[in-house]
């Protein structure tokens, strides 16, 4: 059997390795590189190192629009694809034997689009899930092969739920396949009403709002950890907020209020509940803990009874 697997983050690494060590994979297609760091060096995706650990061929066009001739001059069985990165032509999804298949990080039709674990936690969802499905020409509107749900817990960032996700997702894959060759699968289609999206993050879609509630700040923040980052403008001065907890209780009627400044961290007013910084990093510096933090910089920055703007 012939596979070409199309893939890029963090996410793709362990269904390609699955997919490897099951069937053999006889081609990766991949981001190109990027510049990464404070010194910008080329650096390669998550998904090209691990192709290179493994052996495969390796395909990396910078718009797979444009260049997929190496793709559809080779006999596929499956062209299976997980995290790629830009939007897959109709001459491929329909050049393997089957179908394209893509294994997507929700319970679709719910969270279509390319940030469907960073919204899941946003909204504060407890669950979500894997789905895999048929491609079509329209954003993650597929028949449905398989789905399995997962559980959200309060302390998850989008790098645990990746990682739980890109696990289950290598076990539907994996298990999903075995059905279809067997002819044991009957694709569902999804139901139009109950369709969400998860759009690709703006600018203004980082900046923290203080008049919104504790907790969904809070989700906000776990929700763009560890990319692309909730952030606040101190003195023109951006930082970005990693960590943080919540409480009920308000002890001001001033959204943006510090309200108290101590070892467990910097206390912020919002429209309801007390928001508590715990791990930040300030432009040109490294990220750091809160008490590391306000021994340092942070002493002059923070202070009992400042309004933290929530706009830039």
């Amino acid at each position: 059997m012939k596979i070409c697997f199309m893939g890029s983050m963090d996410f793709a690494v362990p269904i390609l390795e699955g997919l490897h060590e099951k069937y053999g994979v006889n081609l990766v297609v991949t981001q190109p590189d990027k510049p990464v760091g404070r010194k910008q060096v080329l650096g390669g995706t998550p998904v090209k190192n691990k192709a290179l650990e493994l052996g495969i061929k390796l395909f990396q066009p910078i718009s797979i629009k444009k260049d997929y001739t190496r793709i559809i001059k080779s006999d596929f069985d499956f062209i299976i694809v997980a995290a790629y990165g830009q939007k897959i032509p109709e001459n491929i999804l329909y050049h393997a034997k089957y179908q394209a298949i893509n294994v997507h990080a929700s319970l679709l039709p719910k969270y279509r689009g390319g940030s469907p674990m960073h919204k899941a936690i946003i909204d504060g969802e407890t669950e979500t899930g894997v789905t895999i499905m048929y491609m079509e020409k329209a954003l993650d509107s597929g028949y449905i092969l398989s789905q399995i749900s997962c559980s959200i817990n309060e302390n998850d960032n989008v790098k645990t739920l990746e990682k739980k996700l890109s696990i289950l997702g290598k076990e539907l894959l994996l298990e999903t396949l075995e059905k279809l060759l067997a002819n044991e699968i009957t694709p569902l289609p999804q139901d139009e009403s109950l369709v969400t999206y998860a759009y690709n993050f703006k600018k203004n879609d980082l900046l923290i709002n203080f008049n919104r509630s504790a907790k969904t700040i809070h989700n906000q923040i776990r929700g763009m950890n560890p990319w692309p980052i909730a952030e606040i403008y101190l003195d023109g001065k951006k930082i970005k907020i990693y960590e943080t907890s919540y409480s009920d209780f308000s002890l001001s009627n001033t959204p943006g209020e510090v309200v108290k400044v101590d070892k467990d961290g910097v206390h912020i007013q919002t429209s309801s509940g007390i928001l508590t910084l715990k791990t930040l990093q300030i432009e040109g510096k490294k990220q750091m803990d809160i008490n590391s933090f306000m021994n340092g910089i942070g002493k002059t920055l923070f202070f009992v009874g400042q309004i933290i703007k929530t706009s830039l």
